[in-house]
C-alpha cells in the first residue's frame, strides 16, 4: 500500500501533522510514503486533484486510489484511516 501526502511549508495544519508522520513511518514500515509540497512539486501534485484545503492524504493500492483524507487530523484518525485502508 502507498500513501501520498500533500502539504505546504506555510500550512499550520501540515506543520502540526509532521510529527504524526514520524510515528506513522515507525508503526507502518511496510507503507510507502511519498510527500509532496504543494508549491515546490506543482507538476506532481496536479495529478492528484488537490483543492484548497491541506494537507491531503491519499492511500493507493497499486495505481488505484482507495481512500482520501483532507484537512488536519489527529494521530488516531490517521491510524484509523490506514487500518481501514488495509481492509479495502
Amino acid at each position: 500500500m502507498n500513501l501520498v501526502r500533500i502539504s505546504a511549508m506555510w500550512c499550520p495544519s501540515c506543520i502540526k501533522m509532521n510529527k504524526y508522520f514520524k510515528e506513522i513511518e515507525e508503526k507502518y514500515a511496510d507503507l510507502n510514503i511519498t510527500t509532496y509540497d504543494l508549491d515546490m512539486d506543482q507538476e506532481d501534485v496536479k495529478k492528484y486533484n488537490v483543492g484548497n484545503i491541506l494537507p491531503v492524504i491519499i492511500l493507493f493500492r497499486g495505481e488505484k486510489e482507495i481512500a482520501r483524507l483532507v484537512g488536519e487530523k489527529t494521530i488516531d484518525q490517521l491510524v484509523d484511516f490506514i487500518e481501514r485502508g488495509k481492509n479495502l
